[in-house]
Order: C-alpha cells, then sequence, then structure tokens
C-alpha cells in the first residue's frame, strides 16, 4: 500500500494577515509594463504594501 511519501504535505496551512485597522489582508497581482507583479492591499483602508508581514 503507497502512503505519502516523507517530503509531502499531507496539510494545507493557510495564514491569515490583519491591518492595523481591523481589515483583513489579501495577495493581488497585477500586470505592470509586462511583468506580474504580487502585492498585498487591505480590505478595508485600501493600503498597499509588498508582502503581508509589512502590514504589523
Amino acid at each position: 500500500m503507497a502512503g505519502a511519501s516523507k517530503n509531502s504535505r499531507t496539510t494545507v496551512a493557510t495564514q491569515k494577515f490583519n491591518c492595523t485597522c481591523g481589515g483583513e489582508v489579501e495577495m493581488k497581482t497585477k500586470l505592470e509594463n509586462g511583468r506580474l507583479k504580487n502585492y498585498a492591499e487591505c480590505q478595508k483602508c485600501k493600503r498597499v504594501e509588498r508582502r503581508p508581514k509589512d502590514f504589523r
């Protein structure tokens, strides 16, 4: 019987980030100058940062 390998992920872990205003931070992607840019945006105050941990 085949089991999960030692390097496989058996659970999915998602981490939720919150802004200082109390809103939830969501990752978004936009096309800018022919390149994809990832950024994090607060849903409540519309603050934009490079990554979610910058909201702390």
